[in-house]
């Protein structure tokens, strides 16, 4: 039991970050981000699972949480329920107006320019973790820059 401890305070502390911004990212509030963190760490501790390595762990984590994220956003629950306007403080305000461009995107652009730009994963290393082809991941990066642009344009930011 001792050496599960000490497996998991190791696993939370090592991609607690990467699983929480991608939680965000894809769900857009921090009290959805904070519940798919939870659901995802539960997960790991009830299936214990076995990795090959660290990216493959690290692989389980992002698909886990892209699983997550798609069943609240889909939940019945949500369906019924009211986004709160949050007033997050960043640390320059082209922060804050990237987030607030990034949030104007659809949940399936905002997940691959997080995995790209954020955790520096590969096209090829997103197309696996999120079960798209590689070329389908391109193409939603590219059409997510072209939005993004038009966003930043449209509200004299670039």
């Amino acid at each position: 039991m001792a050496q599960m401890t000490e497996n998991i305070d190791y696993v939370i502390h090592t991609y607690r970050d990467m699983v929480y911004r991608l939680a965000f990212a894809r769900m857009g509030t921090r009290y959805d981000a904070d519940e798919v963190f939870q659901e995802v760490f539960v997960r790991y501790l009830n299936k214990q699972p076995k990795f090959r390595d660290e990216e493959h762990r690290k692989a389980w984590l992002i698909r886990v949480t892209v699983n997550c994220c798609n069943k609240l956003w889909n939940s019945s629950w949500r369906k019924k329920t009211e986004a709160l306007q949050e007033n997050l403080v960043w640390e320059s305000p082209e922060d804050n107006d990237l987030h607030q461009a990034l949030q104007q995107l659809p949940p399936k652009y905002r997940e691959v320019i997080h995995l790209f730009y954020y955790e520096e994963l590969s096209t090829a290393q997103i197309a696996n973790v999120l079960h798209r082809k590689e070329a389908t991941v391109r193409t939603q990066l590219t059409r997510a820059r072209t939005m993004l642009r038009k966003i930043l344009k449209e509200e004299d930011y670039v």
